[in-house]
């Protein structure tokens, strides 16, 4: 009788399929020395495409990646040396760098704090792709702008106004994404000259191919999302001057001087003085309210003393004009900000004691109002202010 020794080496002598010669698996896992050499490769390939050395650019994380990684590579002598077969672009050959200065010695890793990145470092993730990709819309897509002789006395003019006042920097919106305006990204001034190709995306927000002018002599035709999501992450909106906002308005209000029946009725401008009879007000020489209204003056003030918009007294109508062809709510508020400085500054309470503060009366002679009005409609208010003092309106 066959002993159990017996029985198992006839077992395995006779495996005519090999199925019990089992191999040792190999580790998939790359060894570091894998790694390394990997990541030079890398470097390698950015060279012969690129003909240089990658760089530092923040906006672009792959490239940042690698120049971490070469950097590292060039401060370990261990590495420089199980590398040199590879180093057929002498990229790993150092050199003594001066130090000069604070940003000298903060930039240099001389304790291999970051290393050579060759355990992924600088590799994300999960970095949200659409904004991986507006920034390289960003970045990537620009190019030398060919007639910037056309913008640069403009972008001149811009950071001029911003060193004296004229306009200010201000917290980024999207909805000041309109055509002529500027923006700062990354301390760079650009011009969103146009926008063009407006469609719905697949998320059904409006979307267009912009052209935007940089003041480096750069342009892009990245998409209008685009610039927002980096200008949202880093950036900031521009003011206007006080001159632009003016003639905007004035733009939307030119009047013919014959109306037709194609020309649209746009309410009322009117002016009213107060009948009140509190001391306060009444002792106030030249009180008026500006005001608009889509419907009659008649209709609209039929309340005015239970309204404390109107003080909480009856009022008189001064002067009214039916506006043709524009729009006068705009028209309002243009001339609510030519008259600013002169704007009543009450409390009053309304009809069920709450206190209200009304913003629409202003203390300036009827004939000067009369005035300002005249100069809106025939576009010469941009080149004129209101004296408060004097009681006058001058040039500018």
């Amino acid at each position: 009788m066959k002993t159990k020794e017996e029985i198992l080496k006839e077992i395995f002598e006779n495996d005519p399929l090999g199925l019990l010669n089992i191999k040792p698996q190999k580790s998939a896992a790359r060894t570091s020395d894998e790694r390394l050499a990997a990541s030079f490769d890398d470097i390698n390939v950015f060279f012969e495409k690129h003909n240089r050395e990658p760089e530092p650019t923040m906006s672009n994380i792959s490239e940042y990646k690698l120049y971490s990684t070469l950097k590292g590579l060039r401060e370990n002598k261990d590495k420089i040396l199980a590398l040199k077969p590879q180093d057929k672009y002498n990229l790993l050959q150092t050199t003594t760098k001066e130090i000069t200065s604070l940003d000298d010695i903060l930039s240099d890793d001389v304790f291999d704090i970051l290393g050579d990145d060759s355990e992924g470092l600088f590799t994300f993730n999960h970095t949200p792709t659409d904004v991986e990709r507006a920034k390289a819309d960003f970045v990537a897509r620009r190019k030398k702008c060919k007639d910037f002789d056309k913008y640069e006395q403009m972008f001149e003019q811009v950071q001029a106004d911003l060193a004296s006042g004229k306009r200010k920097l201000i917290k980024f919106y999207e909805n000041q994404l309109v055509a002529g305006r500027f923006f700062v990204h990354n301390g760079i001034l650009l011009y969103l000259e146009e926008i063009q190709d407006y469609e719905k995306n697949k998320f059904g927000k409006s979307d267009g191919r912009t052209r935007t002018i940089f003041e480096n002599g750069t342009e892009s035709r990245m998409k209008l999302r685009s610039l927002g999501k980096n200008l949202v992450v880093n950036g900031q909106g521009v003011t206007q001057t006080g001159e632009q906002v003016n003639e905007e308005f004035t733009d939307s209000f030119k009047q013919t001087t014959e109306i037709t029946e194609d020309d649209k009725e746009a309410g009322y401008i009117y002016i009213l003085k107060s009948k009140s009879q509190n001391e306060k007000i009444a002792s106030i020489k030249n009180l008026y309210k500006i005001g608009y209204t889509s419907t009659s003056v008649e209709e609209r003030i039929k309340n005015a003393e239970n309204e404390a918009t109107y003080l909480m007294a009856g009022v008189k109508i001064e002067s009214s004009w039916l506006c043709y062809n524009m729009n006068a709510q705009k028209f309002e508020k243009l001339i609510h900000q030519f008259f600013g400085r002169s704007c009543l500054d009450i409390e009053i309470n309304d009809s069920k004691g709450i206190p209200r503060r009304p913003r629409e009366w202003f203390i300036a002679p009827l004939k000067r109002i009369e005035e300002a009005i005249s100069m809106i409609i025939d576009e010469r208010v941009v080149n004129y202010v209101y004296d408060k003092e004097n009681e006058i309106i001058i040039k500018r």
